[in-house]
């Protein structure tokens, strides 16, 4: 079977259960129905699907009830940021309107100007959350503070802006004008002041954070009996008679209200983290506000640049404040529609059933127990071949992400599923890159002798019981598992493909090293590099560029010239004549004779005719 197929086949039985449960009058919801798939897959004593039918239609069921009770929350809880996110985004989406209407108008009378103010005016108070444009007082109020600072002559330069500007000026007016609504309610007395504490979360948030710890506080009573009865049913030492109760219905019970006691401490972890964020938030508030006071106390009149940052400041102060006390009552909401989910389990263990079946047993808190188990300790030098880890020897010990949700995997697989807090300082195993902790030195030593074979007992047991699954996070160990599993003709389980996280490392230098030794990461030891060269090659400057026709290069395009043949042309010039002329001679004697002897000079060129 191709794995498209096979998918649209698994729809098809996910909505024909979700169509069966709604003729049979109980209305379920296609994850809901998914999760029992997986969990029926899960449980080797099931074989069909129609098992899933009967497990859904089951009535007064602690098992069903925890799974509905997980799916709710992983379907409506999540991170404070999301969530934080999602609230923005709803007053956006409400806004959205409203701002198109403003920025897309196109105003020609008195009549459309006075209309469309009265609209940046109710924008404004959906904004800011200070009062509801239904009253008009409120509204009032907030027309004269926007006329302080955006009167009606100002629509004219305002219709004129792009879309985006019009949108950024409203935003910047709503704070303004939220910041001048603020500082003039705090300046009064009476109603009014004790309206802004109300706003302020002053009662809000001790009144659900008290709800919240009340419920966790019955919560962790109910768990620390239901452990009581079952730590004493499952003890090697009990009688069969005293076991004639519902066992099943025991355990279901007991991960019923750890599942609940986990979720609202995870609610009431998140409702203190509002608490100091808003305090923190109102502490700052009160501090503006004392210096917006004091800035205009006793004046005729504050320059804008001064006061207006002052206005600004304490809208964004307020928005916060608003979104304290939003995620506050999503808290609460959330913690009130978790206890129908814990209704079956009452119905079927009163209290006075449950006093039966303590007889005489002691109910130890949780915090008893890490008690009584903290003089036990691990000595790692016994235990050489295993990794422990140590308070003494661990930074952020109290930190460490623990397997099994921090319950001892030991006592899970020796006492049929009870569930019992392991203490971290007795020891911690460090095995396959996972932390475990144990309710006893004894669970400790027995588990680490063979690590995998309890682990793989533990992933048993949790088939049985799928809400053990998101119970002790065991995602991970079963996430090869598909919820939608395909069928086999002869009807045994075959995993489709499935989809998984996964992760790759890359080379840092998947190519051969190449070490260029010429290279210079010196910006300056190049530009000097690069003068050198150019001081050894200055004749260049006074270069002329010229091209160069070679053999290679001759060819590479067609030329065409026209020559010229020479004439046949004669010219006459003049002979050339040469003429001889006697040399000039004389010889004179008597030079070098006597003192007063004469010179004789005789004349010995020859005549010409010669």
């Amino acid at each position: 079977m191709s794995g498209g197929h096979a998918e649209s086949l698994i729809k098809n039985i996910i909505g024909d259960i979700v169509r069966e449960c709604a003729v049979r009058g109980h209305a379920v919801s296609e994850t809901l129905v998914a999760f029992m798939v997986k969990a029926v897959v899960l449980d080797p004593r099931n074989v069909y699907y129609s098992l899933c039918l009967d497990k859904l239609m089951e009535k007064c069921s602690p098992s069903l009830d925890t799974i509905k009770m997980q799916v709710y929350f992983d379907l409506n809880y999540t991170s404070r940021r999301e969530f934080l996110e999602d609230i923005h985004q709803v007053m956006e989406s409400k806004l959205s309107s409203v701002s198109r209407e403003i920025t897309d108008s196109r105003v020609k009378t008195r009549e459309e100007l006075e209309a469309l103010y009265r609209k940046v005016v109710t924008y404004i108070l959906l904004r800011s959350g200070v009062g509801s444009p239904a009253d008009v007082n409120t509204v009032n109020e907030a027309t004269a503070a926007l006329q302080s600072v955006f009167p009606h002559t100002e629509l004219g330069a305002f219709m004129v802006l792009l879309k985006r500007d019009k949108e950024l000026q409203l935003k910047e007016l709503t704070m303004t004008v939220t910041g001048i609504r603020l500082f003039n309610k705090a300046g009064k007395k009476g109603e009014q002041e004790t309206d802004l504490d109300k706003l302020t979360l002053t009662e809000a948030l001790p009144a659900i954070s008290t709800s919240l710890e009340n419920e966790l506080k019955i919560s962790q009573s109910l768990a620390w009996r239901y452990t009581a009865v079952l730590e004493k049913l499952t003890h090697p030492d009990c009688r069969s008679a005293e076991r004639d109760v519902p066992m099943v219905l025991l355990k279901q019970a007991l991960y019923n209200v750890r599942q609940h006691e986990g979720f609202l401490r995870m609610l009431l972890a998140d409702a203190c983290l509002c608490a100091k964020h808003a305090e923190l938030l109102q502490a700052e508030f009160s501090s503006n506000m004392k210096l917006l006071k004091e800035t205009v106390k006793s004046k005729a009149a504050v320059p804008t640049a001064t006061v207006f940052p002052l206005f600004k400041a304490l809208p964004k102060l307020w928005s916060g404040l608003q979104d304290e006390a939003e995620l506050l009552n999503i808290l609460n909401n959330i913690s009130i529609n978790l206890q129908p989910f814990i209704a079956s389990q009452a119905k079927i263990f009163s209290e006075a059933h449950l006093d039966g079946l303590l007889e005489s047993s002691e109910v130890k808190a949780d915090e008893q127990r890490m008690i009584e188990s903290s003089g036990e300790r691990i000595d790692p030098g016994e235990m050489k071949s295993h990794n422990w880890l140590l308070p003494e020897t661990t930074a952020s010990f109290n930190e460490l992400p623990l397997q099994y949700n921090g319950v001892c995997g030991y006592t899970v697989v020796t006492r049929d599923g009870l569930l019992l807090p392991g203490n971290p300082h007795i020891g911690v195993l460090k095995h396959k890159e996972k932390l475990y902790v144990f309710s006893s030195k004894d669970a400790a030593v027995k588990f680490a002798s063979s690590p995998e074979e309890f682990i793989e007992e533990v992933a048993e047991k949790a088939k049985l019981s799928p809400e053990l699954i998101q119970l002790l996070k065991l995602h991970q160990q079963f996430s090869c598992v598909s919820p939608y599993p395909e069928v086999s003709s002869e009807g045994l389980l075959v995993n489709p493909i499935t989809n998984c996280e996964s992760g790759t490392q890359t080379d840092i230098h998947p190519l051969e090293t190449n070490m260029d030794k010429s290279y210079e990461w010196n910006e300056g030891e190049v530009r000097r590099k690069a003068i050198k060269l150019l001081s050894l090659n200055a004749d260049l400057l006074s270069k002329a560029t010229h091209s160069t026709q070679t053999d290679m290069s001759h060819m590479r395009r067609e030329n065409t010239t026209q020559t010229w043949l020479p004439k046949n042309a004669v010219c006459q010039s003049k002979r050339d004549g040469k003429s001889s002329v006697p040399k000039p001679q004389t010889y004179l004697t008597g030079l070098g004779g006597q003192r007063d002897g004469h010179v004789v000079k005789t004349n010995l060129t020859r005549p010409v005719d010669d």
